[in-house]
C-alpha cells in the first residue's frame, strides 16, 4: 500500500462528506478521495469495486447501516468510523484497534487518526482479504454485540383477515406442534405463528425462556418450578388454564436460572 491512500467517504449526510473532504483535503499527501457513497448499499457496491486503503464510514444510514455494510464486504479496507454513538460506547472500538471520529469531526481529532493511520501502513500491519485480515472476526463480533437491537412490545398472528398484536405480558408461552408454533394467552386464548421457536428466543426480551426444543415461556408468567427425573422440569404457569409445560433434559441450566435470586 502506498501513499496517497485510495479512500472512500461513506455518509447519508451530503454535508458530513462536504465537512470531511475538506479537512482530509490538508493532507493530499496521506489520502484521495476516489468515491463518496451516501448510503451503505452504494457503499458496499463502491468498496468491493474501488477496493479502497481507507473508508471513513457512519453508522447510521438508509438501507444497509455501517454494521450491516461491513459485514458483507469481501475486502476490508482500513476503517475508520463516523459516528454519534456515546463515548462509552466508542470506548470498545479503541480496545479493538478501530478508530473512530465523533461527529462534528473536529480537525485535531482527524490529525490523531491520520497518525495512527500512518503508523499502521509504515509498519506494513495490514493484510489485503478479509479473511486474513487480524482484527476483522473481532470486528465483526464487536459489530454484531454493538448493533441496537430493536425493542419488541407485541407478536403479531393473523385471524382471519386480520392482523392482531398480542402484547408480551399477556403472552403465556410459546409451544411447537409439528412444524407450527403457537402463541398462547394468559386468559387462555391460542393463535397460530408465522415464526419458529429459535427465532422467538433470538427476538423476545430475556423476560421470555426457552425451557425445551419446543417450549418458550414468559418467566413472568411462572407460578411452579417442580423437579422431575432426567434433570427436566415441570413448568406451572399462572394462566388461565394453568398450563403444564415439561422441560427438556438439556435446558436445565436455563430453568435453574429461573430459581436463582
Amino acid at each position: 500500500m502506498n501513499f496517497p491512500l485510495k479512500t472512500i467517504l461513506i455518509d447519508d449526510e451530503s454535508l458530513a462528506i462536504s465537512r470531511l473532504k475538506r479537512l482530509l483535503g490538508k493532507y493530499a499527501d496521506t489520502f484521495v478521495v476516489i468515491g463518496e457513497a451516501n448510503n451503505g448499499a452504494e457503499g458496499l457496491a463502491m468498496v468491493e469495486s474501488g477496493r479502497p486503503d481507507v473508508i471513513f464510514l457512519d453508522i447510521e444510514m438508509p438501507l444497509l447501516n455501517g454494521f450491516e455494510m461491513l459485514s458483507r464486504l469481501t475486502y476490508m479496507p482500513l476503517v475508520v468510523f463516523a459516528t454519534a454513538y456515546d463515548q462509552y460506547a466508542i470506548r470498545a472500538f479503541e480496545e479493538h484497534s478501530i478508530d473512530y471520529l465523533l461527529k462534528p469531526i473536529e480537525s485535531d481529532r482527524l490529525e490523531r487518526t491520520i497518525g495512527k493511520i500512518r503508523s499502521i501502513v509504515e509498519l506494513g500491519t495490514r493484510s489485503e482479504s478479509i479473511n486474513n485480515f487480524p482484527n476483522t472476526d473481532n470486528l465483526l463480533k464487536l459489530l454484531e454485540r454493538m448493533q441496537p437491537k430493536k425493542e419488541i412490545h407485541a407478536v403479531s398472528v393473523k385471524t382471519g383477515e386480520k392482523i392482531k398484536l398480542i402484547p408480551l405480558p399477556e403472552i403465556a408461552f410459546f409451544e411447537a406442534e409439528d412444524k407450527y408454533v403457537f402463541l398462547s394467552t394468559t386468559d387462555g386464548q391460542k393463535f397460530l405463528t408465522s415464526y419458529t421457536i429459535t427465532t422467538l428466543a433470538e427476538k423476545l426480551p430475556e423476560t421470555f425462556v426457552r425451557i425445551s426444543r419446543s417450549a418458550l415461556v414468559n418467566s413472568h408468567r411462572i407460578s411452579e418450578i417442580v423437579k422431575h427425573y432426567d434433570g427436566k422440569f415441570l413448568i406451572v404457569l399462572t394462566d388461565k388454564k394453568g398450563s403444564r409445560l415439561m422441560s427438556g433434559s438439556t435446558y436445565g441450566e436455563a430453568v435453574r436460572g429461573l430459581m436463582e435470586f
